[in-house]
Order: C-alpha cells, then structure tokens, then sequence
C-alpha cells in the first residue's frame, strides 16, 4: 500500500482563532468600508489576505534570532545572510531592506528615470507602483495562455519572448532599465516560469543590452516546479536549480517573507560591484546602513535560516502539495480557478462565478465580499482593483482576469481549514445567480489604491 500524504512538521505551538457569525461579519466588513484589507484581524476565521510575512517560523528560525548580533555595523548576522543568499542565489554582493517593496524602492531609485519601460511578465502591484510613480511604464508580455483559466499547461507565468523582443526593437537600449522577470508570476495565479523561458528571456536581454532583475519573492517554489515539471531537472536539488536561475540574472529584489518564511526582511543582490555600490546611497537614505538595511540582527539571521529551509524539497513538496489540496476539493464542487494549482495561493476565476455583476463593479472584490460574509475568510482582489487606474488617461483598467487570490500562509493551517475554505466557497458558488450588485469607489489614492480604498454598494 502506497503511503498517504503527511506534513514534513510538527507543531510544538498553536494560536487560538475565533469563529464569528454572519452578523457581526456583515456589520464589520460594512465598517470598513467594504475593503477587506480594513478589518481586524480578530474578525477573521481563517485569513488568507496574503502569504507574506503570515507563514510559521521554525524552533531554528526561533533559535537563530536569539544569537542575533544587533551592532550597527558589520554585524555577525549580516555575513550568516550574505553566506546564505550566496549559497542559495550565487550572488556575491546585496543590500538588506525591511521588505521587497523596499528592495524595489531602493533599486529603481537608482535605475529608473521618467519615460522609461520595464517590460515583464505580470507585474505585481507595488512593482508597478513603483515603476509608475517614478512616471515610467510596465509592460506586460505574459504569454497569451495564462489568460485562459481552464488551459493545464505547466508553466503558465512564462514571458512571451516574441512580445518581449517587440518591446526591446521598439526602444533604445537607454530607455529599458531592465526586463522584471517574476518567479513565481503572481498576478497569474502564481504560476512557474520554465527554466527554458528564463534563458530565451536571458538571451534577448544580452542580445540588446539590457539588465535582467527577477523578482524573486517565491523562486523556491519556482525552482520546484521546475524540477517536478522541466525535463532534465528531476535529478536536480532545489539549491541547484536556483544557482542555475539566478545564474541569467543582473540583479534580484526579494520579499524574505515569503519562500524565506519570516515575518520581515527583504533584500536587493546584485551581480556586479558598480550595481551594488549605485543602489547604497538609496539604501542608506531609505532603510539604515548597508550592513543592516532596515533588519534587526536577530532577523536577518532568521532569514539566513529560513532561506535553507525554504529550499528543502520535502517542505516544498508539503506546502505546495496543501495549495494542490484545496484546487482538488474546489474541482469536486466545480469551482472554476486559475489550473493548474499554483504555488502560493488558489485563484478563484470570480468573472466565471459572478456572471451577473458588472465589471464596473469590482467582480473579484464582491466575491471576496461574500466569502467573508459567508465564512469568515479572507482572500484579496487581483482584478480591477489593483489593476488601477491608466496613469495617462486616470480610467480604471479592467483586465482580462478577475481572480480571488487565497494566498495559504506557509505552516500555519491544516488540511481541515481547506476543507472548510472549499465548503465556504461552495456555498457561495450555489447561490451565485442570487449575486447581481457589487461594489463602487468612495474614496481612493492615486497608486496603489486597493490596499485602502473604500467602497460602498452598488
């Protein structure tokens, strides 16, 4: 008999949580302001905002904080990170920061200038805030399939290397200060990108002279599905596959809190020396000297472990196998989402679900709405409401996919609250004809918007 699934942990602690009823749900997520990010947290069963900063440390992640080494400068913990990342990325130099959004603020600080054009592969939100608050423009070049919910095709965040290359004929070399190369690409449902892609995508950045920067919040997962997926790479280790990786990459911008599974940190490492050296002033200016960068001692060795863990096959194979588990439980109650499972999260197809509600009226966000009414549970919008508006013409964009994104936080839940997430949203999905309002704008800044954005009903 074939052995059945377990977690690679066990758990030595655990937090209590509250279940609420469907009154005090309805009267909370009214009081703020219909934007799911605006409740407390008490108010939520089982949270699934976000996997950043959310997953369980490890008693060696508690232990290594306690040997933190808090000097300002030169500290014992910043060299257990650089020996860290260099083992697991390759790269010999890198600036600590407190998040990604913050290694991105510090790198583009110094890369990008106004006019000038990024293109990728589904930029996530603080990168095209980023980019576009600095009056440049991110564009787009996933490959035309990861539109398409229902296509099973393994690595669905690939760039499309004929758009891509569209993009580099149409601009002078000076105007592209690198292509983003997301790892695993969020915005599509948390989809790998091929090792194959990422050399076509290497080649065409040599080819024209241009930089290549991976945002690499979830390139463990990446380099996961690429050994389980990619021909010749099941031999591999995890830690190989992403030395390879990293090895087409100029510079990387990382959100330790996710594949490195802390609560903060983050980090920019570059390739070359002069690279490093143009980003320290901004490092310094924005986060705190460069061998600390807004990370206390006992985090940054907290990270330094987490990144070794976060490269452990049999944890990888556990956490990504959960996010599978629930994708399966959605399949027998015919729950469309974004196939095949990804990585981090579940995205919930809400435009195939809510046929009734305009999409002027915010489809993935009702759904979100009503899950939390319904249940409890707490997802986030990856549709129009992030999309935000053209910074040109300031009207909403609406995309293609309207996804409910339930991001699973690393070692945290069991397989029973994806039980219940899935008949939560079973509920929902059997009265979804009953839906035909959603949500408008009341009040809203001009990036960045759907983290506190109020709306009403429609």
């Amino acid at each position: 008999m074939e052995l059945p699934f377990a977690e690679s942990y066990k758990i030595k602690m655990v937090e209590t949580i509250r279940k609420s009823t469907r009154e005090e749900r309805e009267k909370w997520i009214k009081e703020a302001h219909y934007n799911l990010f605006n409740l407390k947290s008490d108010y939520v069963f089982i949270d699934l905002l976000t996997d950043s900063g959310t997953g369980a440390m490890s008693d060696k992640q508690w232990g290594a904080m306690m040997e933190g080494d808090e000097s300002y400068a030169g500290a014992r913990s910043y060299y257990n990170l650089k020996n860290s990342i260099k083992d697991v990325t390759g790269f010999d130099y890198f600036l600590p920061t407190h998040q990604g959004r913050a290694a991105e603020n510090v790198l583009f600080s110094s890369i990008i200038k106004e006019g000038d054009v990024l293109p990728g592969n589904s930029h996530f939100d603080t990168t095209k805030g980023h980019i576009e608050f600095r009056k440049a423009h991110a564009v787009d070049c996933t490959i035309a399939e990861a539109k398409d919910t229902t296509a099973e095709i393994p690595f669905k965040g690939n760039i499309d290397l004929t758009l891509l290359e569209d993009v580099l004929k149409k601009y002078p070399k000076e105007k592209i200060p690198c292509i983003v190369l997301t790892v695993t690409n969020n915005t599509a449902g948390g989809q790998p990108v091929s090792m194959e892609n990422i050399k076509g995508v290497s080649a065409l950045a040599k080819q024209y002279g241009v930089k290549l920067l991976f945002d690499s919040a979830r390139f463990a997962e990446n380099a996961y599905f690429i050994k389980t997926r990619e021909k010749g790479y099941q031999d591999k280790s995890i830690v190989e596959i992403c030395n390879e990786m990293f090895s087409h990459a100029d510079f990387m911008t990382m959100s330790s809190k996710k594949d490195a599974i802390v609560n903060m940190g983050g980090f920019v490492a570059f390739r070359n020396e002069k690279d490093w050296e143009a980003c320290q002033m901004y490092n310094i200016m924005f986060e705190g000297f460069i061998t600390y960068g807004g990370m206390s001692g006992r985090d940054m060795n907290a990270l330094a472990q987490g990144l070794k863990e976060g490269t452990d096959f049999n944890y990888l194979e556990t956490r990504i196998g959960q996010v599978a588990y629930l994708g399966k439980k959605l399949d027998e109650y015919g729950i469309p989402y974004q196939r095949p499972a990804g990585g981090h999260a579940i995205f919930v197809d809400a435009k195939k679900i809510l046929t009734n509600v305009p999409k002027e009226q915010f489809v993935a966000q009702t759904l979100g709405i009503e899950l939390y009414i319904e249940g409890g549970v707490r997802g986030v919008e990856i549709g129009a409401l992030l999309a935000d508006r053209d910074p040109d013409t300031r009207e909403n964009r609406y995309p293609a996919l309207e996804l409910l994104r339930l991001a699973i936080p690393r070692r945290v839940y069991t397989n029973n609250h994806m039980d219940y997430i899935a008949a939560a949203l079973k509920n929902v999905y059997d009265r979804r004809e009953s839906i035909t309002k959603g949500y408008v704008i009341k009040k809203e800044l001009p990036i960045m918007r759907h983290f506190t954005v109020e709306l009403d009903k429609a």
